[in-house]
């Protein structure tokens, strides 16, 4: 059998902790409040686990907690449907999606570059359009987003989950970076007008050496964050040859050289190795942006969960990726805008990380195109000549691996007793018509319907 054929099992949790009578009373005041258990009736379910569609199921779920609490092997002459149910037979039933590398502060690259955002936009313009991207992404479908870095805006995507996850605003279940950890001067919007002191805010924090780097790891997790983000390379040498915008550097020199700004080293093997040292002496997973072998190489050996891009990885990198269990995010949808011909490789490279048995999760880099577009991660997936099956398996339970696992604190990505209720349907088989994945017709996050027949219910 391939490896890429092999079939995961969610690893064990840790010992539970015994729930508190506090929190037992603040369930008992829940239930007094919303409506009682209910049962969504299906007659297709997709398990990311097994890779089947499973039929006739019922899900019994308790609005209390969010969870579904038992499920039912029914026959399809005995189902009664009861008051306060919901009844999707009829339809493919799916996990809610996970979009696995997001930006919730910003908007399509085609609207504005990356420096007129943070630059030009007020705090409270970011806030309001990160709402509205948020609601967007939830109606296609995308019950969790990891937020792979505030863009500009501090620690202000840990408030934004906290908001959601107090009911206040609508929007996925949400795993946040605040600020992303680099090299000094390694991310950092440059500019030849240095005396005019043009305003734009850090969309990182730098920081150096083994002492600089704990530091800068406990600030992270001291502000809230799911996961700790760092650039294990980037184009620090912009100013050699300075663009003619900051995004998507366009040289502004007469005679560039074939590759003008490329993508560079940030840290020694060492310094990495103590980041993820010290982000996991807190539980807490680590994923690293890099796009050449060597930092790919240098990440996976420091232990990394996930690897964002990783667009130029030849077959040596992939064994050691594969070796250290990494996740890779390959973010195609934005590589797919950014490098024409070139593209085809990085399909490929997908294909061959698939081959080899490496988990990939579906993250599009959303944000730098439009929210709620962010199924063409998936549509990319199948393009590159990834099954189906496995696309979903990519978008759903593999999502709930690149979010931390049980690090998370909650299961989501499988329909499973236990498991957040995450419940997406669609109107018609994506294994026949893949543009159904286009096409959604319910969304349940946490037991709450937010979309039914195609209209929000909020």
């Amino acid at each position: 059998m391939d490896t890429c054929c092999s079939v995961p099992r969610p690893p064990k949790p840790a010992a539970p902790v015994p729930q508190s009578k506090a929190e037992a009373g603040r369930l008992d005041r829940l239930r007094e409040m919303l409506p009682p258990p209910f049962t969504v009736h299906t007659s297709l379910v997709f398990n990311p686990i097994t890779l089947e569609f499973d039929e006739d199921l019922s899900l019994r779920i308790d609005p209390a907690t969010g969870l579904i609490t038992k499920i039912i092997k029914n026959s399809k002459d005995i189902i009664k449907v009861e008051k306060g149910d919901i009844d999707l037979r009829g339809k493919i039933v799916l996990p809610g999606f996970v979009d696995a590398h997001t930006h919730i502060f910003l908007h399509s690259y085609d609207e504005a570059d990356i420096a007129k955002q943070t630059r030009d936009e007020s705090f409270v313009e970011r806030i309001l359009r990160a709402t509205n991207h948020c609601v967007s992404a939830l109606l296609a479908g995308y019950t969790t987003y990891r937020d792979l870095g505030s863009e500009g805006m501090e620690d202000a995507d840990a408030n934004f989950r906290d908001a959601i996850n107090r009911g206040i605003i609508v929007g996925p279940r949400l795993f946040v970076a605040t600020k992303v950890l680099a090299s000094v001067a390694g991310v950092m919007t440059h500019t030849e007008n240095k005396i005019g002191g043009t305003r734009i805010p850090d969309t990182s924090e730098a920081c150096d050496g083994e002492v600089e780097i704990r530091k800068a790891v406990r600030r992270r997790l001291g502000m809230g964050c799911d996961v700790v983000k760092f650039f294990a390379d980037y184009r620090k040498r912009v100013m050699r040859f300075p663009p003619a915008t900051p995004h998507p550097y366009l040289s502004s020199v007469m005679f560039p050289p074939d590759i003008p700004n490329p993508d560079v080293v940030l840290y020694t093997q060492e310094e990495v190795n103590v980041l993820c040292e010290e982000a996991k002496n807190a539980d807490c997973p680590v994923a690293a942006h890099c796009a050449t072998n060597r930092a790919v190489q240098m990440a996976a050996k420091a232990g990394v969960n996930t690897l964002e891009h990783c667009y130029w990885c030849d077959l040596e990198t992939l064994a050691i990726v594969k070796e250290n269990n990494c996740i890779m995010v390959p973010t195609l949808t934005i590589a797919e805008n950014l490098f024409g011909t070139n593209f085809q490789a990085i399909l490929k490279k997908t294909y061959n990380a698939w081959r080899m048995g490496i988990n990939q999760a579906c993250g599009g880099d959303t944000g730098t195109f439009n929210h709620g577009q962010n199924i063409r991660e998936a549509e990319l997936f199948i393009e590159a000549g990834i099954p189906l099956t496995h696309t979903l398996r990519s978008l759903t339970f593999n999502g709930w691996l690149a979010c931390g696992g049980h690090s998370c604190g909650r299961k989501f990505g499988w329909i499973g007793e236990g498991c957040a209720a995450d419940i997406v349907a669609l109107n018609r088989d994506p294994r026949e018509d893949l543009t159904a994945l286009r096409d959604i017709s319910f969304v349940m996050k946490d037991g709450r319907v937010y979309k039914k027949e195609g209209k929000k219910t909020f």
